[in-house]
């Protein structure tokens, strides 16, 4: 009896055995291929991995063009801008615009107001003189180049119809006399002369107007030209071609019963 208990004890603990293992096999056999989980730091579920983003290369070629088009074209519109505002400017405008111009309208309006005409020497107040009073013969501004001085009271009379005129000191060196008398030269409403005394190597004329340059490669000399010709005139439309004009050289004025007309 009692080694049948044995044997019957022993099987029993032979099947206990292989029940308990039975159901970690299926376990173990359940849980393959099934990526395993790794806990994150501080035991939760772990985050997920952001992918990291490449930037990529520009292609710089087509963003130069286009900024240089658009350089361009701002560059073209703003050309004709002030080109329509260049026309577009009167010729008070384009003289007061020149450095170094003395508008003796605004400063000594006293000195040019008057163009009453007279016989005789005539104080002036500027040197060369600007306007006022002056003689009844002008002195012909057909682009004429004297090669001594002139008298004031004729230039002046010039200058009121519309001429410009150029002045020097006569020790100015003789190329740039020329560059001057090629201003004048053929251009009417023209004359120059030189003139002892100056201050300056050179100074320009129109009525009311005046600029004094130290060299005649200075590049003011014809904006002064070009803003004031004619434009300065006290008479517009009178000519310097016609009339009782004078071409002799000398600093004293010539009354009527002596003036040279034409001649």
């Amino acid at each position: 009896m009692s080694m049948s208990t044995q044997h019957g004890g022993g099987g029993s603990r032979r099947q206990s055995a292989v029940s308990t293992g039975s159901p970690g096999k299926k376990a173990a056999t359940a849980g393959k291929g099934a990526p395993p989980r790794q806990a994150a730091k501080g035991g939760g579920p772990r985050k997920p991995i952001v992918p990291v983003k490449v930037a990529q290369s520009r292609n710089w070629g087509p963003i130069a063009l286009f900024v240089a088009v658009g350089l361009l074209a701002a560059g073209i519109i703003g050309y004709g801008g002030w080109y329509v505002y260049k026309g577009t400017r009167t010729w008070q405008d384009k003289a007061g615009a020149i450095s170094g111009l003395v508008n003796y309208n605004k400063t000594t309006p006293d000195a040019v107001k008057n163009g009453v005409h007279q016989q005789g020497t005539v104080p002036y107040s500027t040197s060369p003189p600007v306007g006022g009073p002056h003689n009844p013969s002008w002195q012909r501004c057909m682009g004429d180049v004297y090669d001594a001085p002139i008298a004031n009271e004729h230039a002046v009379h010039s200058m009121e119809h519309g001429a410009v005129w150029i002045t020097y000191r006569p020790d100015l060196p003789a190329d740039q006399v020329e560059t001057l008398a090629a201003k004048v030269r053929g251009n009417d409403f023209m004359l120059m002369s030189p003139y002892p005394g100056l201050d300056k190597a050179i100074s320009l004329q129109a009525w009311g107007y005046q600029l004094k340059v130290n060299s005649a490669s200075d590049k003011r000399i014809d904006e002064f030209i070009r803003a004031l010709r004619q434009n300065a005139s006290r008479e517009p439309g009178v000519a310097c071609s016609s009339g009782n004009y004078v071409t002799a050289t000398g600093t004293t004025p010539r009354d009527m019963t002596q003036q040279q007309s034409g001649g």
